[in-house]
């Protein structure tokens, strides 16, 4: 019985960077051993143990072999006969197919290192256009090597192809594009998992509501990258630098201008209704995928309001509170934040803008503080009672809010 550390924690020690799992696969074990010594299974398709004292897993080394459609279909093999190189042969990319023995010793049949080196994403072997799921883990792969200037093997996007090309990509299953969409989303590029889903024709398939933006106009002087695509793309890199690892900010910069794809040719470059025409399209990914409660709502209240915001001083102090109100702000408070922050994305995720200023966020911040410090209590004091204290509160807010007197900014567009 020999116990390998395996995948992320090799890989991310060679990088320099500090592993979150520790992975271990188990060679020449028996599942009867492994719980003689305590460990205690978890594996549903086929053996994986929690170690009795860390919590750690250990896997038994396995083989699998394709026995029909989608991520679900293989039969395993996992008896004590089983290899680590064939363990390691079946996993998707090279960097993630290595181990090290229990003294340290690097074990790296496929050149995973080498790999590393050379910042290269490279599949192990033809076995990987078996899983559906791998198209999308490379993906994301992309989106947090990127930075580090990791690019795809030509032949890795080959086989990208082929799969999108042979149907296997009509196999993957909601909650598995899902998951991968919103890990994607907390990494420090998801550009990068947009591009090589595009590239090899899966963003149309799985994502056609995003695909549909690249090649749509926008005007030049509020957009000088012009492509509604590269503006996603900008858009979601930069919610990703504002807010490191959240998915939600992610998601919603991610589909806050689906509406532009539907602008007629001859209205082009402009999007008059973009903001209300984007709806539909989010309900009909969330219909497909099924985020959470919380993305959906959050997403739609973004689409419909993030001009508002772009053009806050330009608005009646009554405007102001009803786009505060129209996002629950007022017993929901981290939604106000939140909007801001895809609101901040849009704005500088256009080409050359990525440190531009957004002086609109910070004074509907200062804005939002003043009306949420009205409170009910002191008219409940005076007198007030029924449907007037809302009312009272209302114009409090808007007074409050008149008094701040925005600056005279140009809109932004």
């Amino acid at each position: 019985m020999e116990i390998y550390l395996v995948g992320g924690a090799v890989r991310d020690r060679l990088l320099g960077r500090l592993a979150s799992d520790r992975d271990y696969v188990v060679v020449g074990a028996t599942p009867e051993e492994m719980t003689a010594r305590g460990f205690k299974p978890v594996g549903k398709d086929f053996p994986v143990f929690l170690h009795p004292q860390t919590g750690e897993e250990y896997a038994l080394a396995r083989t699998e072999r394709k026995s029909g459609r989608g991520y679900a279909g293989f039969t395993f093999d996992t008896s004590a006969a089983v290899t680590l190189e064939d363990d390691l042969r079946r996993r998707d990319l090279t960097i993630n197919a290595m181990a090290e023995n229990e003294s340290g010793r690097l074990v790296d049949p496929f050149d995973g290192a080498r790999d590393l080196e050379a910042r290269v994403l490279r599949h192990v072997s033809e076995a990987f256009v078996e899983d559906p799921v791998r198209l999308l883990r490379v993906a994301r792969f992309a989106a947090r090597y990127a930075p580090l200037g990791f690019t795809l093997a030509p032949e890795t996007q080959a086989l990208l192809r082929a799969m999108v090309d042979n149907g296997e990509v009509d196999h993957l299953v909601p909650e598995r594009v899902w998951a991968e969409l919103r890990r994607a989303l907390t990494e420090p590029q998801p550009s990068a998992f947009l591009r090589i889903l595009r590239e090899c024709g899966a963003l149309a398939r799985l994502f056609p509501e995003i695909d549909a933006l690249y090649g749509v106009p926008q005007r030049a002087e509020y957009h000088p990258e012009v492509d509604t695509g590269v503006h996603t793309e900008m858009v979601v890199d930069m919610a990703a630098r504002l807010a490191p690892g959240d998915a939600l900010i992610g998601w919603c910069a991610l589909v806050h201008d689906l509406g532009k794809a539907l602008t007629p040719a001859d209205q082009l470059p402009r999007h008059v209704g973009h903001e209300s025409g984007g709806v539909e399209p989010i309900r009909q990914l969330a219909a497909r995928y099924r985020p959470p409660t919380e993305y959906v709502e959050l997403a739609v209240l973004c689409c419909r309001q993030h001009l508002n915001a772009h053009r806050a001083f330009e608005l009646r102090p009554a405007t102001v509170v009803e786009l505060f109100e129209s996002l629950d702000g007022f017993r929901k408070k981290d939604r106000v934040e939140q909007f801001l922050l895809v609101c901040t994305a849009d704005k500088r995720g256009r080409l050359g803008l990525n440190d531009a200023p957004y002086p609109q966020a910070d004074w509907l911040r200062k804005a939002f503080a003043a009306a949420a410090a009205i409170e009910a209590k002191p008219f409940v004091e005076r007198g007030i009672a029924g449907p007037a204290i809302g009312e009272a509160v209302r114009r409090a807010r808007i007074a409050a809010v008149a008094a701040l007197k925005p600056p005279d900014e140009s809109r932004t567009g």
